[in-house]
């Protein structure tokens, strides 16, 4: 419930609609359990996954409050049609992996809302919010948000909390030690908190630490990329080099140089993807997120 108030922004009256499976935490708890619980109605996707379809559906029943993964708005965004309709919502919100900052103006500019995050893992729930239709709370572009009410959140290191904008693993608070939610992240001087990568998708390649998530966001900032996914491959020379898989329809083998400079003005030199595979389309999880188990699978 503390999700559903502070991260989703339910509230009786809502026109609700969550496209995740309930095969899902999200979709299940988020999409289903909570809203029922406050009496609000909800909605069922049935079927593979259509952005015109879901834009179709937010304008007849118009919702006004929509929570989604990254990858749902990322659709809507490549398929044009948003915009055209009645679909007016007073809150949005994402879980499941960081927005990238195109789809996130886009989310702006085209809606007229920011688009909230909600932060959490299986074993302790959302701890994170963005508290969504809340007065008074400011929305930062690429920021998970701020504690929700009842946690006590910090970003550690090996001899506890760190102070503000220093990189490390974002932990909770749990029977008076500090849980370790396996993500990195820091914490900025206002109290937002900021998510940088797995703590497994670090790739370490020639002694040099790079993040996957970093290296994702650089790709999605081109303008023909329009998804990307980022793992560490093994490579004989540097022990690992990081492989960018990206959905760039009509680009041919020699975009991939074109994308390696782009990353390299964006990032340190040396913090690029060596190796990149077009594809036609990225694997998914019930939820919609990219599944990177799969591509490191394929690699293996």
């Amino acid at each position: 419930m503390v999700a559903a108030l502070y991260g989703v922004g339910l509230r009786g009256g809502d026109r609700y609609f969550c496209p995740s499976s309930p095969a899902w935490g999200h979709g299940l708890w988020h999409g289903t359990v909570a809203p029922l619980a406050l009496g609000i109605a909800v909605g069922s996707y049935s079927g593979k996954f259509s952005p015109d379809r879901i834009v179709e559906a937010l304008d007849a029943f118009r919702v006004t409050n929509l929570a989604a993964a990254p990858t749902v708005y990322r659709m809507i965004r490549e398929s044009g049609v948003a915009g055209r309709g009645r679909f007016a919502p007073e809150k949005l919100s994402f879980t499941g992996e960081p927005m990238d900052g195109k789809t996130w103006e886009f989310v702006e500019h085209t809606f007229g809302r920011k688009p909230c995050s909600m932060y959490g893992s299986t074993e302790v729930g959302v701890i994170i919010v963005n508290y969504p239709g809340f007065e008074g709370f400011e929305v930062r572009p690429g920021a998970l948000g701020k504690p929700a009410p009842g946690w006590e959140v910090a970003v550690v290191g090996d001899g506890g909390p760190l102070p503000a904008g220093e990189l490390g693993e974002i932990a909770v608070r749990r029977r008076g030690e500090w849980f370790r939610v396996k993500d990195r992240g820091y914490v900025d001087a206002d109290g937002y908190f900021f998510h940088a990568g797995r703590s497994d998708d670090v790739i370490i390649s020639g002694g040099w630490t790079m993040s996957a998530l970093e290296i994702e966001q650089a790709l999605l900032a081109h303008p023909d990329v329009r998804e990307a996914a980022v793992i560490g491959v093994p490579d004989e020379l540097r022990g690992q080099i990081p492989k960018a898989c990206i959905v760039a329809p009509g680009k041919g083998p020699g975009f991939a140089r074109e994308l390696q400079e782009f990353v390299k003005d964006r990032l340190s030199r040396h913090e690029y993807p060596r190796a990149i595979e077009i594809v036609a389309e990225l694997p998914k999880t019930p939820a919609g997120k990219i599944d990177r188990k799969t591509l490191r699978d394929r690699e293996r």
